[in-house]
């Protein structure tokens, strides 16, 4: 492994251990509080666990996605269709995420009413806007990898 990426790919992991102890630990009691906090729409409690942990699923994918094209950088093939694809289901899982928390925006409006804490729903448009800026930041660099691929071959070609 490479010094520059192994860096990289320790981020990763810590940026992986802590959405992990939310899942496990920290989820399931915000669906309880939720539940309790307001029982006319208890019966939400479970789509809201759905969301976050498919949520949850998804990022754990971008992340993964994350590791191999560091891989593919490791091991000098960071300028292959292979680095595209993954850059491409980067976007994917981006994409997934915002529209996920758009989906349930109404449900973080009704829980951010409940308890008087309009942070909740700024913490959703966060995570939205956020999504969009690495789809976007994902496209770019696909298009751009997809470009030097293409120069690449033709430069192969006429040689």
């Amino acid at each position: 492994m490479k010094r520059e990426t192994l860096f990289l790919k320790v981020t990763l992991v810590i940026m992986a251990l802590p959405i992990l102890a939310l899942c496990i630990f920290v989820v399931p009691q915000i669906a309880e509080f939720f539940a309790e906090l307001a029982p006319t729409w208890s019966f939400l409690q479970y789509p809201f666990l759905v969301g976050l942990y498919v949520s949850a699923l998804i990022y754990f994918t971008a992340l993964y996605q994350t590791m191999k094209l560091l891989t593919y950088i490791d091991r000098n093939t960071a300028f292959s269709e292979a680095s595209v694809s993954v850059l491409k289901k980067i976007k994917l899982c981006a994409v997934s995420i915002g529209a996920l928390y758009v989906f349930f925006m109404p449900l973080l409006f009704l829980m951010g009413d409940a308890d008087d804490a309009p942070g909740i729903i700024v913490i959703g448009l966060g995570i939205i806007f956020g999504s969009i800026v690495i789809a976007v930041f994902a496209a770019v660099l696909q298009k751009l990898l997809q470009n030097a691929i293409d120069i690449k071959s033709e430069n192969d070609l006429t040689v």
